[in-house]
């Protein structure tokens, strides 16, 4: 009978001559043994599955979010341009017999001031009519390479005299020399938009903070106020045209920064920081 010994884990064995009941033991325990292995294998398996289950199906749903957003927000646009078109005529009617009536009582102040106050209110809503029809045109974006700084530098500058008037700092940082692909005019635009309605948010003596970088292959721009943050119940209105919480807002500034991000292939979205504010970010 062969007595030959070999070592497993620190124990040596000698194994069972073929046949016997101490053979049919050992045999029986590497199968379980492998069994065993392969129970574990199968079981991490599903447990990676699973992690990828629930990661596609909440992918799907931020999609399914995304997708019901842009085709409410198309909705919402071509109402929008259908009302313009009917409203802009009669403005212009109204704006000429006011124009006349200015004349007629030039010589009476008091009704002079009305009469001014009258194309005052006609001029805002020409500008919102036209706002209105800019926002329903199709978006064709040129994108070009750029430094990402430049376009953030530019925006900055274009908001700063509003941010000096509430005594508002703006800092902006980020990697020089970062290129990305877009449109500038528009996305300058887009940006410009964030930051006005950052230091709308944000408090006097506070500071407005722009962030760009790279993550996961695409480009990031991200606008934090020092305010008070987004509620939660206007969360999933705060992009749809002509919803605004502000008293002489038109609701039209955040709804073309979604635009715009959309051109981009990109996206644009809100969170309330942990430590207070909102911060608005657009990828592409």
């Amino acid at each position: 009978m062969d007595t030959t010994t070999t070592t497993l884990d620190q124990v040596t064995v000698i194994p069972a001559a073929p046949g016997t009941a101490q053979a049919r033991i050992e045999e029986l325990g590497r199968i379980i043994l492998a069994y065993s292995e392969i129970t574990e294998r199968l079981q991490k398996s599903h447990e990676q599955l699973t992690g990828t289950v629930q990661k596609l199906r909440t992918e799907l749903g931020e999609k399914n979010r995304e997708l019901e957003r842009r085709n409410r927000l198309a909705a919402l646009g071509e109402m929008a341009a259908g009302m313009a078109h009917e409203i802009r005529n009669p403005l212009g009617a109204i704006q000429l017999y006011a124009s006349l009536l200015a004349t007629d009582v030039a010589a009476m102040p008091e009704s002079a001031r009305t009469v001014e106050k009258i194309r005052g209110g006609v001029r805002r809503l020409e500008d919102i009519v036209s706002k209105v029809l800019h926002f329903s045109r199709e978006l064709r974006v040129s994108p070009v390479e750029g430094e990402v700084s430049g376009l953030v530098a530019e925006a900055v500058e274009l908001a700063s005299a509003k941010a000096r008037e509430k005594c508002i700092g703006l800092v902006s940082h980020g990697p020089e020399g970062l290129i990305a692909r877009f449109d500038r005019l528009m996305m300058s635009q887009a940006l410009l938009n964030l930051l006005l309605n950052a230091i709308d948010a944000s408090p006097r003596w506070s500071v407005v903070r722009v962030e760009f970088l790279v993550d996961g292959g695409r480009t990031v721009i991200r606008v934090a106020d020092s305010g008070a943050g987004v509620p939660a119940e206007v969360m999933d209105r705060i992009f749809n045209p002509f919803f605004t919480t502000k008293e002489d807002g038109t609701g039209l500034g955040l709804s073309i920064v979604h635009r715009v991000a959309e051109a981009h292939d990109g996206t644009v979205g809100v969170r309330n920081a942990e430590a207070g504010g909102a911060v608005f970010e657009v990828r592409w």
